[in-house]
């Protein structure tokens, strides 16, 4: 816990560390907000979609606590970049397959995929 506190400290600058915390916690607690949204919704609609939806969204509730952890020492920068970037990869993944499963149709009108 020392050395990772060391580590924090070296690229953490202490006078932002308070406005940092405060950001990064009302990111997790909003996250975990719209995640709660979305299993609500999920829980009405029962599709793909909302599912994929909700995946997403919790999976930003997940890289959100990541970076609380890596702020107070708990998760190393390595697990850090690893957890964070591959989230981010897979959110672009998941919303871009929804994006073009919602595409249109050849005659222009909205296509009605709400599997």
């Amino acid at each position: 816990m020392v050395v990772a506190m060391t580590v924090a400290r070296e690229w953490l600058d202490p006078q932002l560390a308070p406005v940092l915390i405060a950001v990064i916690t009302l990111a997790v607690l909003g996250t975990t907000v719209l995640f709660v949204v979305g299993l609500v919704a999920y829980a009405r609609r029962r599709t793909t979609r909302y599912c994929l939806i909700t995946v997403v969204l919790g999976v930003l509730v997940v890289r959100s606590i990541t970076g609380l952890g890596t702020v107070l020492g708990l998760v190393p920068m390595t697990i850090h970049h690893l957890v964070e970037h591959g989230f981010d990869f897979l959110i672009a993944v998941l919303v871009l397959y929804l994006v073009f499963r919602s595409g249109t149709t050849s005659n222009g009108a909205a296509a009605e995929y709400d599997d």
